[in-house]
């Protein structure tokens, strides 16, 4: 149906007009495919414990309880370092905190090569969550230096496929290492392709154009943090986020020891099983971000083209993994958590691109990092609730099912609230109103009487 005339096109801004749109820098791509091999390397990192799950809970003799805590620990300081990071971007360039976070998530992986302990495996894993909890923020940050807002969410659906292909890509490859050789080496191939990374931004990584041009986006003023960070579309993203993050931080954990235990599958095949849910989840965010761009080109508003398209898919994904319990064979009920989690990616292309609509760029790394800070808390729960979960149950697949239902609950209650907050068109306005009214009446407490 087309937007034309009605009230979702009423309150469009200028700047979702197709005449305000402002040509993209040279270069800009080539940041976005460095960055999306940056995220490449970030999610290869997180999944090689899940994918490697059975091999080290049997090496290092783990209950279901301990391989949990070890899954949530790679959270214990992620949310931690990315709001101290997002703060850092607004005053560093992007290109070195990069940099930075690269180097400690290879040197993060070296240690495990070697015989290795459950304790220096569970510091080795908080460390590199430390690094890789602000990857994702401060890459969108330093895309939104090369294009402008009504640019950004093809860009930022190229960097959340980075998620996707890194699971694709190395799932296979360090599953093969696993098989032919040992889990150990895996996580000594994952250090050396970081270092291979941080060379080839060295050569090729740049900072944006757009910082100075956009400093202040939004307004003249900065808004107060307070103000951005209880806006209901701030909280919207976050609810929402914390929810698809549930089911993401499980992938990362649980899949593949749930289709080796749970289902009966042997390693082999399990690690191409595994890397389903993400090539489902990569048709997803990168029809997500084409969708939201065509939309945003035929009028529609922000509300529309990005809150409503990334929840519904939300509370769509979550009524689908609902059906896990209640269905019987291990084909469907592998259908049913692909396209049930799968569907999750769409909030993850549209809430960046909703939080730089209405925050200034001079705040923007930190609102985008406060952001994920707060999502991700879902990963430092989820994997530990899974755990205790099966350990408490009467047999394994049993507590793999109701492991799976509370993600489900989790994911569409997330959905329901972001499809009830997510209003950044109208947010903006509010926002920029309010900051003029606090200016005039500072101006008119300081005139002279």
């Amino acid at each position: 149906m087309s937007a034309q005339g009605t009230p979702e096109t009423a309150g469009r801004t200028a700047g979702e007009s197709k005449g305000s749109a402002k040509p993209t820098p040279k270069g800009a791509w080539t940041v976005t495919f460095l960055l999306f091999l940056f995220m490449v390397v970030n999610f290869a990192d997180k999944i090689v414990v899940g994918l490697a799950g059975v091999p080290i809970m049997t090496d290092l003799k783990l209950s279901p309880e301990q391989f949990g805590l070890l899954g949530s620990s790679f959270f214990f300081l992620f949310s931690i370092a990315a709001i101290v990071v997002g703060f850092i971007v607004n005053k560093v360039p992007t290109r070195w905190v990069l940099l930075v976070l690269a180097v400690i998530w290879a040197l993060a992986q070296f240690p495990m090569v070697g015989t290795v302990s459950f304790t220096t495996l569970l510091i080795c894993r908080i460390v590199l969550g430390a690094g890789e909890g602000p990857a994702f923020s401060v890459a969108a940050h330093a895309i939104y230096k090369w294009f402008p807002d009504e640019k950004r969410t093809l860009p930022t659906a190229i960097l959340s496929q980075g998620s996707a292909f890194g699971v694709i890509l190395a799932v296979p490859a360090l599953n093969w290492v696993i098989v032919n050789h040992s889990w150990h080496y895996a996580f000594g191939a994952l250090g050396v392709v970081g270092l291979i990374w941080v060379c080839a931004w060295l050569a090729l990584g740049k900072e944006g154009p757009l910082e100075d041009t956009q400093v202040l986006a939004v307004s003249e003023q900065k808004i107060p943090y307070f103000q951005l960070l209880t806006s209901r579309t701030f909280l919207g993203c976050v609810i929402a986020t914390f929810g698809a993050y549930w089911a993401l931080s499980l992938g990362l954990t649980w899949f593949t020891p749930f289709i080796v235990k749970g289902l009966g599958f042997s390693q082999s095949q399990a690690g191409f099983i595994s890397i389903l849910p993400w090539v489902f989840g990569a048709t997803i965010v990168i029809l997500t971000g084409w969708i939201s761009q065509v939309m945003m080109a035929r009028g529609y508003t922000t509300r529309i083209s990005r809150g409503v398209l990334g929840s519904v898919p939300l509370i769509l994904g979550g009524l689908i993994l609902a059906g896990m319990a209640h269905v019987h064979g291990p084909g469907l009920q592998i259908a049913l958590l692909v396209v049930g989690s799968g569907l999750c990616g769409a909030i993850y292309v549209v809430c960046p691109p909703m939080l730089g609509e209405f925050t200034p760029a001079s705040q923007r790394g930190a609102v985008i990092a406060i952001y994920g800070a707060l999502y991700t808390l879902s990963g430092i729960i989820a994997p530990s609730v899974m755990g205790t979960v099966i350990q408490r149950s009467g047999s394994m697949l049993d507590g793999y099912m109701t492991g799976f239902t509370i993600n489900a609950v989790v994911m569409a209650a997330s959905g329901i609230i972001g499809l009830l907050l997510l209003w950044p068109n109208t947010e903006k306005a509010r926002l920029t109103r309010g900051t003029a009214a606090q200016g005039a009446q500072l101006k008119g407490a300081v005139s002279p009487t």
